[in-house]
């Protein structure tokens, strides 16, 4: 061999060698560390900030969590992905809990279990309707139907017991059963876009220590427990939710974190007004959903017309004074949700009084579906203090507000379906009314300079004339927008027990769905939610819940123009591609040993 021959087998041998240790490192690293790159515009495969702070933080579970996920086994390819899909998802989580969060996938279908052991892991998960709901399917394979039950669900263990169970997907009730179709496939895509919200929620629930104190106030006319079952609810796992009747005692907020004062028809008394005001001075979150005005439906309904009357509450110089006035008028919008007439010819009208709010930018009302108000009044924010003031929901452009305790007319607006406009320009943001908003920072009492010297010098008191802690205060000009409708039932000891309709009226329309018309959606839920977390301090599902993935669908028209290109275009092409590399190379040795 020559010596020119024996460097070239040499250098060749060697770049090989330095290729595989690359490769191998490479993998070695790979298998070690675990990261993605999210090119996507919507970021729908990075965590919010929201989740890398919860997990990141030892504070919120510094003892080690175990999550076990029920999707193991031969699945089919489309359950697959979505085990893929959630597996993903626990890495990434994994990336900021470390060793904290712990995860693994079990097959309760393994053959290598006797038939008793799974019947009874079965009746372990299922836990008497309170843990994991099943899932029957029914596929074909190899020409062959075949029947899986599934359990798509995760059971969450910490400090040593089970605490938690997540039902990552709908479980089918007995008898019927999914099979591999478009509606399993959007159900599984729906699932995985809400993977991280579900995740998230579930081990924030299983790791709280203690439930902050959030009361209804009740007393003045308020909204009762089974008119606010549902929005309870909701916030129960994160919240200890209770009532609170005042009864003109000093003491009678203490230790709560939020209040919340939903739809009062009485006044309240200095007293009352006082111990509310004390509350926000010592930082409490105060949330307030006010109606302004009566308006007697039954006789709107009867009468084609009615008066509105005022509510006198006695509340508008205290929220005047903390930076927001809610003015004796309603708002009309074109955004709106429909009444129902049945007497008149055209049965279905737009109801301008029902506004469909418009979300702002805050994280309250970011990406939320339109909030239903009825007979909403206007917001306005007053006064030139340093607090920041946010307006939360506004109307569309294409809104006005009435005078001063109006006359309501169904007639109000002859030409319903011929676009109508309420003001000059009704493209132009600045037309938009504020019907939510929100003041933060550091509040001077409403019964400063007010109050006699000598209950205020009382130390039993305790008389605070500014903040000692910043506060927050939001408004919502609507009381009823929380409100479900309910069925009472008598139960053994003689009172009665409450629970919300199976139709929820926070999420659709009712009205809509009873006439079998495709539904409004409504976000008074979501917006509940939302408002809670944010007022309680607590943001770390917020971004989550308002994260807004688009599913963008096929543009049927351009794929009917432009299909033909691009099927030549996946076809030719790498072929084209692979000849020219070809021709390359072959031109390349050509001359190399044409010189030789």
């Amino acid at each position: 061999m020559s010596e020119k021959k024996a460097k070239s087998f040499v250098y060749n041998w060697t770049f090989l060698t330095i290729i595989l240790i690359g490769l191998v490192l490479v993998n070695i690293i790979a298998g070690i560390l675990y990261f993605r790159f999210d090119a996507t515009e919507d970021k729908r495969y990075s965590l919010s900030d929201g989740t890398i702070e919860f997990l990141s933080n030892d504070s919120n579970f510094s003892d080690r969590l175990s999550i076990k996920i029920y999707l193991d086994g031969n699945l089919p390819a489309e359950l697959k992905r979505y085990k893929n899909a959630i597996e993903d998802k626990l890495k990434e989580f994994k990336q900021y809990a470390g060793n904290r969060l712990e995860y693994e996938f079990i097959d309760p279908n393994s053959k290598e279990s006797s038939e008793e052991d799974r019947r009874s892991l079965y009746e372990i998960l299922y836990n008497r309707g309170k843990g994991i709901m099943p899932m029957e399917l029914m596929y074909m394979k190899d020409g062959s139907n075949l029947q899986m039950l599934l359990w798509p669900g995760a059971e969450i263990e910490y400090g040593g017991s089970t605490v938690s169970h997540i039902q990552l997907m709908p479980g089918t009730p007995q008898g019927q059963y999914y099979t591999l179709s478009p509606k399993l496939e959007a159900q599984i895509q729906n699932s995985i876009n809400n993977l991280e919200y579900m995740l998230l929620s579930s081990i924030r629930r299983a790791t709280q220590k203690e439930k902050p104190r959030l009361a209804f106030l009740q007393g003045h006319g308020e909204l009762t427990y089974p008119q606010t079952q549902r929005v309870r609810t909701l916030v129960s796992p994160y919240y200890s939710v209770e009532d609170i009747v005042l009864n003109d005692s000093i003491d009678a907020l203490k230790g709560v974190d939020g209040l919340i004062i939903a739809r009062p028809t009485q006044p309240f008394s200095e007293k009352d007004k006082y111990i509310i005001d004390q509350f926000v001075m010592k930082g409490g979150k105060l949330m307030c959903f006010i109606d302004k005005l009566f308006v007697p439906e039954d006789s709107l309904n009867k009468n084609g017309y009615t008066h509105t009357m005022r509510y006198t509450l006695e509340l508008d110089r205290m929220l005047f004074d903390y930076g927001i006035k809610i003015n004796d008028n309603l708002v009309f919008d074109k955004e709106c949700a429909p009444k129902h007439i049945p007497t008149a010819k055209q049965q279905l009208i737009p109801w301008f009084f029902s506004i469909r709010s418009t979300s702002t930018s805050h994280p309250i009302s970011r990406n939320v579906e339109p909030v239903l108000l009825k007979y909403a009044s206007q917001i306005q924010f007053v006064g030139n203090g340093k607090n920041v003031k946010n307006p939360i929901l506004t109307t569309s452009p294409n809104a006005l507000m009435t005078g001063l305790a109006p006359i309501i007319s169904i007639v109000m607006h002859k030409d319903y379906w011929n676009n109508p406009q309420f003001v000059a320009d009704p493209t132009d943001e600045v037309n938009k009314i504020c019907l939510a908003g929100l003041v933060e920072g550091h509040f001077d009492s409403h019964f400063k300079n007010r109050i006699i010297s000598s209950f205020a010098n009382n130390p039993d008191v305790g008389f605070k004339e500014k903040s000692t802690k910043e506060g927050k205060v939001l408004v919502v000009a609507n009381g009823r927008f929380i409100e479900n409708k309910y069925d009472s039932m008598p139960n053994k000891s003689g009172g009665y027990l409450y629970k919300a309709r199976g139709f929820n009226e926070l999420k659709m329309d009712e009205t809509m769905a009873g006439l079998n018309m495709q539904p409004m959606i409504y976000g008074n839920q979501e917006f509940f939610q939302n408002m809670v977390d944010y007022m309680m301090g607590d943001n770390s599902v917020l971004d989550l819940r308002s994260k807004q993935i688009d599913i963008h669908a096929i543009d049927k028209e351009k794929v009917k123009v432009e299909a033909g290109f691009y099927k030549f275009i996946n076809m030719f092409l790498p072929s084209v591609i692979v000849l020219l590399f070809a021709s390359l190379i072959f031109m390349v040795r050509k001359r190399k040993y044409i010189k030789k």
